[in-house]
């Protein structure tokens, strides 16, 4: 039975990817993870804003237009700080086999870029960069937005040659385009699709702001799993689902669309470590009914160019309305 991919240049002894996340901001997280199975551990994220505090010791309140987003940033620094950082990458390989990935959440093409050099000292075998955008501004254009993705990457590759999975997100007024041009760059060596935004929700009651829902289900694998069946034979580059996996079954759809790869948060803060084991358990059963060796004999089965894309497209919702009467 053979799990292995080849993710990004790199050997995975299976396709789980443990996203970044409280999972994985300290040594006995990693450990924890490692020891049950996990094929690539990606720790848990850096922000641009904490690197530009820890580089500039003193920051002036100005920089911020509200006091409590200059103490958030200050305290947050104070508690994780980038040194702590690149220590937590050379322990995580010290202790561990498998592939251990940087990340660092971004809005900017700023000199926080610079950083990422030490990064890839420290012993990274890859960088995932979340760039997270929320196209909120009505005075800023679509193209605006997508063009910071291109001048992030352009700069970050100046400073590291290591991997880079670059962590997108949907909204986009022409997301496969977009994918496309970013993947022509060659700057980039994967596509995570998608990053995972605060999600705001109201109290009626108290009539307060707070936030949704954290965990995701296994019906939000819906949105990934769409783009990975339609973009998988178009982009020649790596498609990793984020998002709504949680179990085997969650896997073996995202490989069947396309999928190099998934990555899994959710369902382990839920379950706990070993539920690695046992989606793989279940990964391992169906290849067995189905006489699968390995990945590559189902991968992409079932991706758009195979299946019609209609299917991901129109048809599906045509289907799915026309019952509803």
């Amino acid at each position: 039975m053979q799990l292995s991919v080849n993710y990004m240049g790199l050997k995975l002894k299976n396709p789980i990817i443990v996203g970044s996340s409280g999972l994985s901001k300290n040594i006995e997280g990693v450990k924890k993870l490692y020891e049950n199975g996990a094929g690539a551990i990606i720790l848990k994220s850096l922000f641009e804003e904490q690197i530009i505090a820890d580089s500039f010791k003193t920051m002036e309140k100005d920089k911020y237009s509200h006091t409590e987003v200059y103490d958030y940033v200050q305290n947050y620094t104070k508690e994780n700080t980038v040194d702590d950082y690149l220590d937590l990458i050379s322990k995580a390989k010290a202790v561990t086999t498998i592939p251990i990935i940087a990340s660092i959440n971004c809005i900017s093409d700023s000199e926080w870029v610079s950083f990422a050099k030490k990064i890839q000292i420290a012993g990274a075998d890859a960088l995932e960069l979340n760039i997270s955008f929320l196209p909120s501004n009505e005075n800023i254009s679509s193209e605006k937005y997508e063009k910071m993705y291109f001048k992030i990457i352009k700069k970050l590759r100046k400073h590291i040659s290591i991997p880079i999975a670059l962590k997108m997100s949907y909204f986009s007024s022409g997301l496969a385009h977009l994918i496309k041009e970013l993947s022509w760059t060659k700057k980039v060596d994967s596509f995570t699709l998608f990053n995972k935004f605060y999600s705001p929700d109201i109290n009626i009651d108290t009539l307060e702001l707070t936030s949704a829902k954290t965990f995701s289900t296994p019906e939000d694998i819906t949105t990934s799993l769409r783009w990975i069946g339609l973009l998988s034979e178009k982009i020649q580059l790596p498609l990793v689902p984020s998002t709504g996996i949680h179990d085997g079954e969650g896997i073996i759809k995202q490989l069947l669309a396309g999928a190099t790869a998934v990555q899994v948060v959710s369902s382990i803060y839920k379950n706990g470590p070993e539920q690695i084991g046992k989606m793989l358990e279940e990964l391992k059963t169906w290849m067995i009914k189905n006489n699968y060796e390995s990945i590559d004999d189902f991968r992409g089965k079932i991706h758009s160019e195979k299946s019609n894309s209609q299917y991901f497209e129109r048809i599906q919702f045509m289907k799915y309305y026309s019952e509803i009467e």
